[in-house]
């Protein structure tokens, strides 16, 4: 906002009227403000839905104008086609170059969050489709989707323009398929609206309004009654990988115990860790950590029962014939289930399997859904888990994008009897991010694997090193926290003496780097503060808790009565909203 020319806003009065009309802007801004739409599709439809936003800044979204606002990339073909129910779209056809697109120009905010869809088809079969964002320094994989002939997919992404500048929109495909445009969004988000949304969604997710009423023996309101609500654990798995090193340093054992609950073990329960040599099994340091783990109420993830990655195969497995393998994996499988079966929420049976397919070359494409299929007839209490890695952190692995996710995680659904119908099926997204991670992006792909309707968990949550590396650890934890569709999350920072995989939370006296200041400040965060109050003259006391089990403790305010009350309660999702405590 600029002052009329010729005059200053340096006096006293032009500056109230200045900072009266800079809030009065900065109210119609809250105002106008738009919802986050975390909407998203798994299905392939035969129309297109509605473009998000009404497009955002793009220009003729749904191309009801024909091409007006766009033009032909990398000197391709563009033109306009038309279903019979008279839907418009964008047709770049002939292509022979990966580039060769539709494409918009556009200009970007500084420090803008961007939520990016559309609905893209393809001439033949299936291609991948990647959204690119061409800035004057930079090519932005903003997205991408796995596309299909015959019905239009949604591509859900996002990116935060670095600078402000003009910028270009495209579709790049490594196929020499003709790629249908349609129903295009760029919608911007300040970072201040981008926090609100997370604020909001935490809101609903994560707490309940919970109202407690104090009666007296005969079931009468309990007016003034005083009330002390305590957590005492959370309710929302957070917690870090461990290792073996756990199990003798008491540093590290009271460090970890006082922070989590929930652990997955770094290398110790995997194949070549407990089989070095075909035949002489040992769990013993498995065991230990169990031990340790189940004595301070943590939680553990059962990681792996299989690694589909070549390079992780022990020589003697490498070594063995189709036949032998089958025994040696059926054994493996056996051995390590059976021995923890019941004591773990969850496995990674499969561990990494959209990109890498060692058994599945061994024995044919449905290895992995026959794996599962056994896994869960020997621990059907615990998810079965899927657990990779690049659906969160890199928009341009196509090996790793939400539709390939969502359409692995159905084939091996599909393989159980009665087509996945009792399996707990869960989603396991390691999360190791670049220094830089692409916020718009994570939300965007969790909005779409949400489709599948089952738990989602961050796994292996790093970020590399970098003078930010603290502050975008928060962001990250802060968007995965407040999605709806996760349900726990678990820090790749195993503590060695060496050093940590990609990232540590402490020195080697366990004291807190400043990711793990980050780490504890949201622990504390995501807490409820204990509440102090008494009751109205109904005996009625409300509290916003987060999610997690408390103590309430009740005293009637008349002396003679001497009376207190002490009560366990648990709070989420599904629990009631209303207790009824006696004094």
């Amino acid at each position: 906002m600029r002052a009329p020319m010729g005059r200053s806003p340096s006096s006293p009065v032009l500056s109230l009227v200045w900072a009266a009309a800079a809030l009065l802007l900065n109210a119609a801004l809250l105002v106008q403000s738009v919802p986050y739409d975390y909407s998203s599709s798994s299905e392939c439809l035969a129309e297109p839905l509605e473009a998000h936003y009404g497009g955002g800044v793009i220009v003729n979204s749904d191309f009801s104008a024909g091409l007006q606002g766009w033009s032909a990339f990398g000197y391709g073909s563009v033109t306009e086609g038309a279903s019979p129910t008279g839907n418009k779209y964008a047709v770049a056809a002939n292509r022979t170059r990966p580039y060769q697109s539709v494409s918009q120009k556009v200009y970007l905010q500084n420090d803008t969050h961007y939520t990016l869809s559309a609905w893209l088809q393809v001439s033949d079969r299936s291609a991948d489709v990647i959204a690119v964002v061409k800035t004057a320094d930079d090519f932005i994989h903003a997205g991408g989707v796995d596309a299909k002939s015959g019905c239009w997919s949604i591509l859900k992404g996002g990116l935060t323009a670095a600078a402000s500048g003009p910028a270009e929109l495209y579709f790049e495909s490594n196929a020499t398929v003709d790629v249908w445009v349609d129903n295009v969004s760029l919608q911007p988000f300040s970072k201040e609206e981008w926090s609100s949304h997370r604020h909001a969604a935490v809101k609903k997710a994560r707490k309940r309004t919970v109202r407690l009423r104090a009666r007296d023996a005969a079931g009468n309101p309990v007016a003034g009654a005083r009330v002390h609500v305590r957590q005492v654990r959370s309710g929302f798995p957070l917690g870090s990988a461990m290792s073996k090193e756990i199990i003798t340093n008491v540093k590290y054992q009271e460090w970890f115990a006082k922070r989590f609950t929930v652990t997955t073990f770094e290398n110790e329960m995997k194949w070549y860790s407990t089989e070095w040599t075909q035949g002489h099994e040992d769990y013993t340091v498995p065991d230990a950590m169990l031990r340790f783990a189940r004595s301070h109420g943590i939680a553990v993830r059962g990681h792996n029962v299989f690694w589909d990655d070549p390079s992780t195969q022990l020589g003697w497995v490498k070594a063995l014939s189709g036949d032998q393998l089958r025994a040696a994996t059926a054994n493996r499988m056996r051995s390590v289930m059976s021995r923890y079966a019941g004591k773990v929420i969850a496995w990674d049976v499969v561990n990494e399997n959209l990109h890498f397919d060692f058994f599945e070359e061994k024995f044919g494409a449905g290895a992995s859904a026959a794996f599962y299929q056994k896994a869960h007839g020997m621990d059907g209490g615990a998810l079965m888990s899927m657990n990779d890695f690049n659906t969160l952190e890199q928009p341009g692995d196509q090996n790793g994008l939400p539709a390939k996710y969502l359409n692995k995680l159905s084939q091996i659904k599909d393989a159980f009897p009665g087509n996945g119908i009792g399996v707990r099926m869960a989603i396991g997204l390691e999360g190791h991010f670049g220094a830089t991670p692409n916020i718009p992006y994570v939300r965007a792909a969790l909005d779409t694997l949400s489709q599948a309707g089952v738990p989602i968990w961050l796994t292996e949550i790093d970020v590399q090193r970098g003078p930010d590396q603290a502050y975008h650890l928060e962001q990250v934890l802060r968007e995965v926290y407040s999605h709806p569709a996760v349900h726990g999350i678990v820090l790749w920072t195993a503590w060695h003496p060496q050093g940590c995989y990609v990232m540590c939370l402490t020195d080697d006296n366990f004291n807190n780097l400043p990711v793990g200041d980050t780490v504890d400040k949201l622990i504390a965060e995501w807490k409820t503060s204990s509440h102090v109050g008494v009751a109205d003259a109904d005996g009625h006391y409300e509290a916003e808790l987060f999610h997690g089990d408390y103590q309430v403790t009740v005293t009637h305010p008349a002396a003679a009565a001497n009376s207190t009350v002490v009560q366990s309660l648990s709070v989420d999702r599904e629990s009631d909203n209303e207790y009824t405590i006696h004094v």
